[in-house]
């Protein structure tokens, strides 16, 4: 059972609205009136039970946040999921699934190394590949407003599914 989410992205006004981000938000979108508190080096909050967390660290040290939730709350790998943005995945899909590899994700790393395995659930967000130019500036885009609309789509089925995550599959809306 997932105890602890936690939605990667990078704090900051410049960041806010960019595929990096997009781990934050869909926490906005599922969780619009949380009452959210620092805790963990993170935007805390709760919900039915489970421990919900925006990282405050920059994208490369979540790590840090997930790991010290895990270490106060007592959890295993597998009660944690990581929502978190993806290029392998086309923008309008998002995959649930248990350990796997990193794909370059630094994020991911941080987290790996800090609590000492992969073995933790993660929801990926696809977010699409440049077809050339160069990848950071990519994930440090903001979305265009065609893109915007399928990522809502995309957040408005994931809402439901959100429900069940500890069944693993693939959704998708193209």
């Amino acid at each position: 059972m997932i105890r602890l989410i936690a939605f990667l992205g990078n704090p900051g006004k410049e960041y806010r609205e960019t595929r990096h981000n997009a781990g934050f938000l869909l926490a906005d979108e599922l969780y619009p009136y949380a009452s959210w508190k620092m805790k963990f080096h993170s935007a805390f909050t709760e919900d039915g039970g489970r421990k919900i967390i925006k990282p405050m660290t920059m994208m490369n040290l979540s790590g840090t946040a997930v790991s010290e939730a895990a270490a106060f709350y007592k959890l295993k790998a597998d009660e944690i999921l990581i929502v978190h943005d993806d290029l392998e995945l086309p923008l309008g899909k998002a995959k649930l699934q248990k350990g796997g590899g990193l794909q370059g994700h630094n994020g991911l790393r941080s987290i790996k190394e800090r609590l000492g395995t992969d073995g933790f659930y993660r929801l990926r967000i696809g977010i699409g590949r440049p077809v050339h130019g160069d990848v950071r500036l990519f994930v440090t885009s903001p979305f265009r407003k065609d893109e915007a609309i399928i990522l809502s789509s995309l957040f408005s089925k994931l809402k439901d599914y959100l429900n069940t995550a500890d069944k693993e599959g693939e959704i998708s809306i193209i």
